[in-house]
């Protein structure tokens, strides 16, 4: 292998590896799955990481799957400032809770439906970081909340705590009462002497 041909690999090899890197810079992170219950409200977290300083021209864009697989359906769109959707099914329930300068791109959506089952997707780009990992959240709305176990061992805590509470003023009656009839017990053997 020449001098001048090596060379030219060398760099060839180089310009690829940069443009490899530079195309994986963008990654954005979200949950994988919630669960929320019917007619509440949830925060989509979903955050960005960007090898790129945040851009003027950075924009979001937030889509909707719903389970059978339909066509994808727009949710929210940030440029500059953040768009609201004037039609489609999420018109008028989904706010901006994000913070560019930390890197949040988060929404809210509001009063959480049945319909809305499906996978929400969220997709960064930060010129000249334009192609990255897309954020895919599955949401899933339940009727009722799952008993976690956060809950089981407040329950339990708190039932064991009444239970003690109760075992303690059961002893502090009976002791009253065996006082009380100690005392009568000594009263009597007094009258009768």
């Amino acid at each position: 292998m020449d001098g001048p041909s090596w060379l030219g690999a060398v760099l060839f090899l180089g310009v690829e590896l940069q443009a490899l890197w530079l195309a994986a810079a963008l990654e954005v992170h979200t949950s994988k799955e919630v669960d929320a219950v019917n007619g509440t409200n949830l925060r989509l977290k979903c955050t960005f990481s960007s090898s790129s300083p945040i851009s003027q021209h950075l924009s979001v864009t937030w889509n909707f799957q719903p389970e059978d697989l339909s066509a994808h359906e727009p949710v929210f769109y940030y440029l500059k400032e953040p768009y609201k959707l004037s039609a489609g099914r999420f018109k008028e329930r989904v706010t901006w809770d994000g913070n560019i300068e930390r890197n949040d791109v988060s929404i809210v959506v509001w009063n959480l439906q049945p319909t809305d089952n499906g996978t929400f997707t969220c997709q960064v780009k930060n010129p000249p970081d334009v192609d990255g990992t897309i954020g895919e959240v599955r949401l899933r709305v339940v009727q009722k909340v799952h008993f976690s176990e956060i809950q089981f061992l407040a329950v339990a805590i708190g039932s064991a705590s009444a239970l003690m509470i109760v075992v303690v003023i059961v002893v502090i009656i009976c002791r009253h009462h065996r006082k009380k009839a100690q005392a009568k017990g000594i009263e009597v053997a007094d009258t009768e002497l």
